[in-house]
């Protein structure tokens, strides 16, 4: 018997699973579903880290699960990465939470705020916990990088990718992974690439791809029954 919680930012990143789960599992009294004694979860938690964070919280603190995903679409800084690739995301940074300094950029770090080594941190990263379960395991892993403006002019592109030196870039992963490591409960960050991180053109984005993507390893990993639900 397994209690399981998805995260994602929006409905739409998630719909064809909730599709699926509509039509296979029963409604549980939570906000999801259950069958065969396992139940999973779904929290829908609004685009961003403070909606992300209060959302998440309240979760946490109803109920215990063994594991909590978080699912969604992200950009990548690597070009090596395809369109509609899945990916996990083992650790999150802080892209735009700092100072400007005249011409410089300063993160919280450097200011002297936060201290790079006190929980939940690890040198100015919160890095996610090895889970040893197959199917994530067999995704390709990246580092992300976590902003409130997403990134769409060449200049803040190339301090990004220079500063942090991260693969992808999302709105919510660093305040999932912050609230996981406090709460100190077992949890994965899953995304899948809609578009590449250059100067804002929606024409080049291939965000269809990527929800299908996400979701067909969601339905996926939720149909082997015999092996995550022990």
């Amino acid at each position: 018997m397994m209690k399981l919680l998805i995260v994602s930012a929006t409905e739409a990143e998630i719909k064809p699973l909730l599709d699926y789960l509509n039509s296979n599992w029963a409604k549980a009294e939570t906000a999801g579903y259950t069958k065969n004694g396992n139940t999973i979860d779904i929290c829908i938690t609004g685009v961003g880290m403070v909606a992300t964070t209060y959302e998440l919280a309240k979760a946490l603190a109803k109920q215990k699960y063994e594991l909590v995903l978080q699912a969604g679409v992200c950009g990548a800084y690597d070009r090596q990465l395809n369109l509609g690739e899945l990916v996990y995301i083992s650790s999150e940074q802080y892209g735009d939470l700092g100072a400007e300094d005249h011409d410089k950029y300063l993160d919280v770090f450097e200011m002297g705020l936060v201290e790079r080594y006190v929980f939940p941190f690890t040198d100015a990263e919160l890095t996610a916990p090895k889970l040893s379960i197959p199917a994530i395991d067999k995704l390709k892993t990246v580092s992300g990088l976590t902003v409130n403006t997403v990134s769409g002019k060449t200049e803040t592109i190339k301090r990004r990718i220079e500063k942090f030196d991260c693969e992808v870039e999302s709105m919510e992963g660093a305040a999932f992974h912050f609230v996981c490591l406090s709460e100190n409960v077992r949890f994965a960050q899953l995304r899948s690439i809609s578009n590449y991180v250059e100067p804002r053109d929606k024409s080049k984005w291939k965000m269809k791809d990527a929800v299908t993507a996400l979701n067909k390893w969601l339905i996926d990993f939720v149909e082997q029954e015999n092996n995550l639900f022990k």
